[in-house]
């Protein structure tokens, strides 16, 4: 493991999903999944994440898009609240979806506006 690339990792997972979203992940790891806990900070977070061609907006955009077309759900939500840290706006949210319906497939727009409008709700009950 790169410790460098790992703290950065860390350092913007931390930034885009919150402090309690990491600390909640690193204490559920077990020896069964730690190794992947690791690799999404490393690799994720740290390597991609953390390159410089492309704003966080931009990448929280594109995963909304990607993991809605994958059908996600529990990644989805997180990744929302993040898009929301990282700037992304509700209408910009609206828009993605659109876009995945007309190239994903209308029942994962579907889905990802009904997951969206849970979070949404989430967030304004927080």
């Amino acid at each position: 493991m790169d410790r460098e690339t790992y703290e950065k990792g860390r350092q913007i997972r931390t930034a885009v999903l919150g402090a309690d979203y990491v600390e909640r992940a690193a204490a559920n790891a077990d020896e069964f999944s730690q190794p992947l806990q690791d690799l999404v900070t490393e690799y994720c977070w740290g390597a991609v994440w953390g390159r410089e061609g492309l704003p966080l907006k931009t990448r929280s955009m594109i995963n909304l898009a990607m993991i809605a077309t994958l059908n996600r759900p529990h990644e989805l939500a997180t990744h929302i609240r993040g898009a929301l840290t990282n700037g992304v706006t509700r209408d910009e949210i609206r828009e993605i979806f659109l876009q995945v319906g007309i190239y994903a497939g209308i029942p994962a727009a579907v889905d990802s506006f009904r997951v969206a409008r849970a979070t949404f709700a989430e967030i304004e009950g927080d």
